[in-house]
Formats: C-alpha cells, structure tokens, sequence
C-alpha cells in the first residue's frame, strides 16, 4: 500500500509483546508510572522507557506528570477501542496467553475497558437498555431516546452535565473482546460505570482490570438492568442498527 494510512506501522508498534503487554495494563483507564508499567511487561524499566518513547512518538499514549512522578496512560478512548477489538480478534482466532490465570473468569465476569464496563455484566447492561428501547440506532451509530433519557435521570446521572461536557459523543458500541458482542461505551457508558463505583455497587479489584460486584450491589444491577431474555422471552437479542 504506497498511499494512505501506514496500517503496518502501528502494527509493529502494538505488536511488539512487551508493548503489548503495556498496552494492554494501560486498557484499565488508569496512568502508569515507567516502573509499573515495567513490572507488567516482564522488562527492566530502562527497556520500558524505550517502549513507552516509542508509543508516544507513534500517538498511542500521553505523559502525564505529577509533582516530580510521570505516569503514562492511553492517548484517548479510540486507542482502547482499536486495542479491545483486537483482543476480540486474538481470542476469537484461538490466540490466548499460554498462562492463564485465576483472575480470567471474574475478567470475564466483569472489567474496566479504559473508562466503560466490559465483559458479561457490560454486555448484561447494554442489551438491557437496547431491549428497553432506551439506546437506538443513529446516523453514528448510538443514540439515547427520550425514554433512555428518562431511565438516565432517574437512574441518577445528570444527563445535561454529561451532554455538556467534553466528550463529544454521548453513546458508542464498543466491541467486547471476551463476549465479542457490544457492550456500551462514550460518555454514559462512562458515567455508567462511574456511578455504580460510587453507589458502591461494585469495586475494581487490586492490580486487575476486573470489577467485582458486592452481593447487595448485584441485586441493585439485576433489578436496574433485568436481562433481554425479560423483555424478549424467545431469547432473541435485538441490534441495534
């Protein structure tokens, strides 16, 4: 391909397994320090500065600093959304890491990806709101409807503070890479995530990406989001678009 997009480029730049490995500890939203993001890609942190200046310069993360600490974090929701999609692709192509652990099942379960839910309960959330018809198809993709809007603001979210903030999109699919189905991302399915944090609902598990629920907060997500099977009693799954 001698004109366009240099695909092969960002390829190698992700493709590289320690960078990779970065990349991917980066997807739970939160900046890194160099040694922490070291100590995930298996490299001395003198190796890691070496990646992580080559991922800067390639546009796929941002420096952060704080007093005399740098931290790194993913240069925005798009990266993520091309990284979870190619997670999708590695699994679904039997490519899975030769070491998987105890934590793979609660990842499954439930997980940050980069700022929204993911996993089983993501995709449990967004296939709710669809069968509800509170998210609708739209010239981009996603939109709110009015009832969807109505849900938002008694469910507790300031929906004219959201609307008004910086992102500029409000709803987005994001592909989930273990269910390899949508699960909601954009500015509410952030602040989503952000409010069932703070209703204490659930809580991020120490030095994962997983999301555990507490009893009483799965109960909460249940009645708030019921399952399609609900509303669809086939079990058929409605799209979309």
């Amino acid at each position: 391909m001698k004109e366009g997009p240099d695909l092969a480029r960002i390829a190698a730049l992700i493709g590289e397994p320690a960078r990779a490995n970065i990349l991917t500890a980066l997807m739970a939203g939160r900046a890194l320090t160099v040694t922490e993001l070291a100590a995930e890609a298996g490299v001395t942190v003198q190796t890691a500065s070496g990646h992580l200046a080559r991922l800067e310069e390639g546009g796929l993360v941002v420096p952060r600093r704080s007093g005399r600490h740098k931290y790194f974090a993913l240069r925005g929701g798009e990266v993520a959304r091309v990284l979870e999609a190619l997670l999708g692709l590695a699994a679904a192509r039997g490519h899975l890491r030769s070491r998987p652990g105890p934590r793979d099942p609660s990842l499954r379960a439930a997980r940050v990806c980069y700022d929204h839910m993911a996993g089983e309960a993501g995709i449990r959330l967004y296939d709710s709101l669809l069968a509800r018809g509170f998210l609708g198809p739209a010239p981009e993709g996603l939109a709110l409807t009015d009832a969807g809007a109505t849900f938002v603001t008694s469910f507790g979210i300031d929906l004219a503070a959201l609307r008004a903030g910086r992102r500029r999109v409000l709803c987005r699919d994001c592909l989930d890479w273990s269910e390899r189905r949508s699960h909601l991302a954009g500015a509410l399915g952030r602040a989503m995530l952000d409010h069932m944090l703070g209703l204490a609902w659930l809580h991020r598990v120490e030095g994962s990406r997983a999301l555990r629920f507490t009893p009483a907060g799965r109960r909460a997500f249940d009645a708030a989001f019921p399952p399609v099977e609900d509303w669809f009693p086939e079990g058929s799954t409605p799209q979309a678009a």
